[in-house]
């Protein structure tokens, strides 16, 4: 289950594929291999997002050709609708969760029709109520990502998507860059989010190293979502931001270690640790021999490893009181070695 101790890990595959069912099921493969929980693809049509002189992003401007229109671009991503239920087969027989970002509504019915368990919703669709309101009317998990927002954006698109009924939702802190820079990814406002939306939070990394994800898990991130791509020198808009096999694999080696070191609010000792208490607690010891009768005075005291006597917080009560037998030097006092 999402938000259980356990981080849930999203391989951001994306448009990764270059619109190629092998491409699609060779993440899907590795995706697996890697240890990701869930692997994520886009759901859409080129012409129902973009219009046709839309320009691309700075971002993608940089890694493909300047020439071609941001329509173009995507057009060459579409996954085909056959290609779908193969894909989810794919992630049946791995047992690794199949998700998608739908970008228009006839994309919401599609992924339905197919029975998906959630949905995953753009930053650029976090202020769009009339489709959250739509995606989230399918009463199923909806995952939203924050880039591009103020907590005020965050609050209403909660808000819209509560109103209708769902309460399934979390909520995913991100900045809107490919790649960002790790001094923008601003983890704090994870809390922010969780604390005014009383909502279930996560991360969406686009930093090209893995800090960024490894302290949004200390800070309380119960989802980490990140591109992947099978290698980073492909040709496509997300390739260059996303992260290999080697690298995704250091990722979530490095999420299940740091789970093993947060373990709970409760302080007590470790179990190795209760072993070693013996050899390095102290106790109360003589520093010298004392003859049977003898008052116990602070100068014939000392603190000692191991601790198999009373407690040096008992200094102050054994001051004055008389021992009931002879001692040597390092014998720790006991209770019943006292005449109380």
């Amino acid at each position: 289950m999402i938000g259980n101790e356990k981080v849930y890990i999203i391989a951001e595959a994306g448009v990764n594929h270059n619109g190629k069912l092998a491409s699609a099921l060779e993440l899907i493969d590795k995706a697996k291999e890697v240890g990701a929980d869930c692997i994520k693809f886009q759901t859409f049509k080129a012409e129902q997002v973009v219009t046709k002189n839309a320009p691309k992003a700075n971002y993608q401007l940089k890694v493909t050709d300047s020439k071609e229109s941001q329509f173009e671009m995507l057009k060459k991503l579409e996954l085909k609708k056959e290609h779908y239920e193969i894909l989810i087969n794919r992630c049946k027989e791995l047992d690794i969760d199949f998700l998608s970002t739908p970008y228009n509504f006839e994309d919401v019915d599609f992924l339905e029709s197919l029975d998906v368990f959630g949905f995953k919703i753009a930053s650029g669709q976090l202020t769009e109520f009339p489709f959250l309101q739509y995606v989230a009317k399918k009463n199923k998990l909806v995952i939203i990502s924050t880039g591009m927002a103020n907590i005020s954006d965050v609050f209403n698109a909660v808000k819209t998507i509560k109103e209708v009924g769902n309460e399934n939702i979390i909520v995913l802190q991100c900045t809107t860059n490919y790649p960002a820079n790790i001094s923008e990814a601003n983890l704090h406002a994870m809390n922010t989010i969780s604390e005014s939306c009383d909502v279930i939070i996560g991360y969406s990394d686009h930093v090209a190293n893995n800090y960024a994800c490894f302290a949004s898990v200390a800070l309380g991130a119960k989802v980490v979502e990140k591109h992947f791509t099978l290698d980073k020198s492909m040709e496509g808009p997300d390739h260059l931001c996303s992260s290999d096999p080697k690298e995704f694999k250091e990722l979530v080696k490095g999420i299940r270690n740091i789970e093993l070191s947060l373990g709970s609010r409760l302080k007590m000792p470790s179990e190795s640790e209760k072993k070693n208490m013996y050899g390095m607690k102290r106790s109360l010891v003589l520093n010298r021999e004392l003859p049977k009768g003898a008052t116990i005075k602070k100068e014939y005291l000392a603190f000692k490893r191991p601790e198999n006597g009373m407690s040096p917080n008992m200094f102050e009560l054994v001051i004055g009181k008389k021992i009931i037998k002879s001692m040597h030097l390092d014998d720790p006092l006991q209770f019943d070695s006292i005449e109380w």
